[in-house]
């Protein structure tokens, strides 16, 4: 296939991003319909034998609510989503089910328990209750699922097993308040202090185990296809786990090939402008600066101390494996930042200071790309920085009084809404679109007239404008859902916010902008970027957007989002292998500047931004998706492993990387600290890698071995992390995260600060034109 030209090559590459656009989000908005067709029923009622009533609906969606309230899916997990300190709680009570179910078997027809039985009549009992659990007796006509008698044992069992939970504590997060003034009401020291939602909660966990274990109807697997793995009843790895897991890979090796030799048969990368003695020179005292540009600066010290803070709680969270209920010994820190609230800022803030970065970088860049500063664009960047001060205090306190239930019906409006990573309450959410449109119009404000000029609309301003639009506006779908949603399409639209928005359209404007920058800073042309952006959109999206398929195995959702999630977020891996071949020639690029190039210490966090593109996204992204191992791991420690090396590894470290590029503008050129930021990307690297390598990782397939042997009920119990070797590595994690924080994170806020001291003076006045 010959192209003839770079615009006939382009306006190719345009038509199949857009057909692959169309594909995916058709494909994707039809499934979700299917889900929501084919999800496992919420019974209008649950009876015995005798029709009598046990649980209702509305109990049941009430346990749900309850289970956002409480801000439980940060310490435990709900169908393998939400946190890892606590069980997941759908395993949990399917153990405690299977287990009734035997001794009341055992009691009834042989008066013994089940452990005292002979091993031929274990076996009986044993088969029984398999075929018992599989069996779905759920009337789709009149909505009412009968459960045999060991089912009501089990039912009451589970019942019994929470109230103690919520009402004494479980030992770890889960913990009475003021447990230590023995005279109060042991309701008043609950938990949670209402019996009947406990019994909520319970009947939720209930339903949980239920759906995990019933089959489908017409079909041999289960809602959750045999998820989670429990031999006891029944729930064994697929064979579609099995073939697609094959498949993915076949198709993972073909497809790079078959990329790779079009990524260079056409060239379809952006670096090919400059030679080593045809670098380009750069005058920081001459560039211009608006007003705009240089409020910027007190975003990027909110950064800081938000990136400060938000790895302090890390810290936190990671010594809780270790001691639960208290840091070093002071129980106080336990009990005022429980594990889920300490784990609601962990998640909370990082999204925010990583976020905040970037919005930051748009304000800076948008007068570049315009030509000049629009009237009153400095009080507008006012406006848009408190009211993300008020939105960052507003939720952190919200947070915390609603998981601590200060805040009554309101908690879901103004506290904690319950989901992982989505834990601002809906005030707070509206807030931040309001706040994320605010930036859209100062950047549409600013970049106006450039877009006018320019007339190809799939141009270097367009793809940034349109990146820009895609910021606030996937954001929406974090309102499809309430506490009366189902668990499963809530969690449909869940991913959507993950996976779509934090990882797919901040991923999209990351590329963007470097290639704006890369632009800007005369080291590639824009043909060549233009090209290269659309040709990495293609891959992004026609493997990102049907890869969330990867989330939906084990929700309730159908056995076909195993072959779509595997196969495409196998595909995944091909654009973040591109952007570290990128990331090397920019880092050549760098070399042949000298000491003449300015941009040094934000062109580092670039390329580690890559390289934890390949390995923490991509790497172990693949691992864990793959759904052999998958199918054991889910909701381990293993994931963690990927959710650090892509969280942090990724849009931390590019967040860093706008940063000092947008400083290094803005603060006076003599007054620049290279090797103190150079000690920073060295400390933030090393201490990430240390995180996983050495305790993560290790942890993490233990783990999987464990649940492999012992079923994942037991791999998330928390008699695992008290094992020798699990508990030394946990202590280990002590090194890496102290040299993350302090050869990482404080070099890097003692640059900021010290940087806000030496701001340069705008020499752009409003309207005017400048180059």
């Amino acid at each position: 296939m010959k192209v003839p030209g770079n615009k006939a090559q382009n306006g190719f590459l345009k038509g199949i991003l857009i057909a692959t656009l169309i594909i995916s989000f058709t494909i994707l908005i039809t499934g979700g319909y299917w889900i929501f067709k084919t999800q496992a029923p919420t019974p209008l009622k649950m009876v015995d034998s005798q029709g009598q009533t046990l649980t209702t609906q509305d109990q049941i969606a009430g346990g749900q609510a309850v289970f956002q309230k409480y801000g439980l899916m940060d310490y435990a997990t709900v169908l393998g989503h939400g946190s890892y300190l606590g069980p997941d709680y759908t395993a949990e009570a399917l153990k405690i089910v299977t287990d009734a179910m035997h001794n009341h078997y055992a009691q009834t027809e042989y008066g013994q328990s089940y452990d005292e039985l002979s091993k031929d009549r274990q076996t009986v009992i044993f088969e029984k209750v398999k075929e018992e659990v599989k069996q779905n007796r759920y009337e789709k006509g009149t909505e009412v699922l009968t459960l045999t008698d060991g089912q009501v044992e089990g039912l009451k069992q589970v019942r019994a097993h929470y109230e103690k939970v919520f009402t004494e504590g479980d030992g770890l997060g889960i913990a009475p308040n003021l447990i230590q003034d023995s005279s109060m009401p042991a309701e008043d020291r609950a938990y949670i202090g209402s019996g009947n939602m406990r019994q909520q909660i319970a009947d939720f966990f209930f339903w949980t185990a239920w759906l995990s274990a019933a089959q489908r109807p017409g079909d041999t697997i289960t809602y959750t296809n045999n998820w989670p793995y429990f031999e006891d009843a029944g729930n064994t790895m697929s064979y579609s786990a099995v073939l697609w897991s094959g498949v993915s890979v076949t198709l993972l090796i073909l497809a790079i090939g078959f990329i790779l030799f079009i990524y260079n048969r056409y060239k379809l990368h952006m670096h090919e402008a400059y030679t080593p003695d045809k670098f380009p020179t750069f005058n920081l005292y001459n560039m211009p600066v608006t007003s705009s540009q240089v409020k910027t600066g007190k975003f990027f010290l909110i950064v800081t101390l938000l990136f400060l803070i938000q790895s302090g709680f890390g810290g936190l969270l990671a010594h809780y494996y270790s001691e639960p209920n208290q840091f070093y010994g002071m129980d106080w820190i336990a009990s005022l930042f429980p594990f889920n609230i300490a784990k609601s800022y962990h998640l909370q803030l990082v999204i925010l200071w990583v976020a905040t970065a970037w919005l930051g970088m748009g304000i800076y860049v948008a007068p570049l790309v315009g030509g000049k500063e629009p009237k009153r664009q400095g009080l507008l960047v006012d406006i848009l920085f408190w009211a993300l001060v008020v939105l960052t205090a507003g939720s952190t306190i919200g947070e915390w009084l609603g998981v601590k239930g200060h805040l009554g019906n309101l908690w879901f409006w103004l506290g904690h809404q319950g989901w992982e990573y989505l834990e601002l309450g809906r005030f707070w959410q509206i807030l931040l679109v309001i706040g994320m449109t605010i930036w859209l119009y100062i950047v549409f404000r600013a970049i106006r007239s450039a877009l006018r000029k320019e007339t190809d609309k799939g141009g270097l301003t367009h793809l940034l404008f349109y990146s820009a639009i895609a910021v606030p506006f996937f954001y929406i779908f974090a309102f499809f859902f309430n506490p009366t949603t189902s668990f499963t399409y809530a969690d449909f639209w869940r991913w959507w916010i993950i996976h779509l928005w934090v990882e797919g359209i901040f991923e999209v404007f990351a590329v963007v902008v470097i290639g704006f920058l890369m632009v800007r800073m005369n080291l590639v042309t824009k043909q060549s970027t233009i090209r290269s952006l659309l040709f990495q959109f293609i891959l992004l999206m026609g493997g990102g957007v049907l890869g969330i398929g990867h989330h939906y195995y084990y929700n309730g959702s159908s056995e076909i989002w195993i072959a779509l999630g595997a196969v495409f977020s196998a595909l995944e891996v091909i654009p973040l292998t591109l952007l570290i071949l990128e990331a090397y020639d920019q880092y050549k690029v760098m070399k042949d500047g000298g000491t003449a190039f300015p941009y040094t210490s934000s062109f580092r966090f670039l390329v580690s931004t890559a390289v934890w593109n390949l390995i923490g996204a991509g790497v172990l992204g693949f691992l864990i998706n793959l759904p052999a191992v998958s199918y054991f791991e889910h909701g381990s420690t293993l994931t963690t492993a990927h959710a650090h090396g892509s969280m942090m590894g990724v849009y931390g470290m590019f967040a860093i990387a706008v940063l000092l590029y947008t400083l290094r503008n803005i603060v006076e050129p003599d007054k620049w600290n290279d090797k103190l930021l150079r000690l920073s990307c060295w400390g933030l690297n090393i201490g990430l890698t240390g995180m996983i390598v050495i305790t993560l990782l290790p942890i993490g397939f233990m783990q999987l071995k464990h649940a492999f042997d012992f079923g994942f009920w037991s791999a998330r119990h928390f008699s695992f992390y008290q094992q020798g070797d699990v508990n030394l590595l946990l202590w280990l994690r002590m090194i890496p995260d102290t040299i993350f924080i302090v050869l990482g994170i404080l070099p890097l806020l003692y640059a900021v600060i010290r940087s806000m001291f030496h701001l340069r003076k705008p020499n752009v006045a409003e309207e005017q034109i400048f180059d």
